[in-house]
């Protein structure tokens, strides 16, 4: 069974083609681990380095930080829209200006990217606050009310979250 590619390890001379190491993270866009022989730092953009000579082992662990670091990274933020959900630090940013987020908010607004289709208040009960399929609450309605209004004060937008007959989407 094939194994999808996790890194790229590249020696220091790659570097000196930055046309190279550009295209090598445009076309697999992900963590480049630099094998050096010195202590010169090179021109390119890398992820980590391990300098040679260096035990299969060692490459190895540099190997696994980076990948588990990397999968880290990507899973702690999602691009939505024209913001950045950092579910990290439970902020919603674009630019320089932020939102701190509840943790349920972060969960809320995950939900309805992910799904991409409107969600009725049901779903998001039951999704979100694990709340019985009978719950009868205003809840969802409460957490998106208090959302919209972090949003549009901070950043004057009105349509992050639509709601229509068939629920709530982004």
């Amino acid at each position: 069974m094939f194994s999808p590619i996790s890194a790229v390890i590249v020696e220091h001379k790659v570097c000196e083609d930055d046309e190279t190491l550009s295209n090598i993270n445009k076309i697999l866009n992900m963590p480049v681990l630099l094998l050096e022989n010195s202590d010169l730092s090179p021109k390119c953009k890398y992820t980590d380095k391990i300098y040679l000579p260096a035990s299969f082992f060692e490459l190895k662990n540099k190997i696994l930080i980076l990948i588990t670091r990397y999968k880290f990274s990507k899973n702690s933020s999602i691009l939505i829209k024209k913001y950045i959900l950092d579910k990290n630090e439970k902020k919603l940013k674009n630019d320089k200006f932020f939102i701190v987020l509840t943790e349920r908010e972060v969960q809320l607004i995950e939900l309805l990217f992910t799904e991409q289709k409107p969600l009725s208040k049901n779903i998001i009960l039951k999704k979100v606050w694990k709340y019985a399929d009978d719950a009868d609450t205003h809840t969802v309605e409460t957490h998106i009310y208090r959302l919209r209004k972090k949003i549009l004060n901070k950043f004057s937008d009105e349509n992050f979250i639509a709601n229509s007959k068939l629920g709530y989407s982004i």
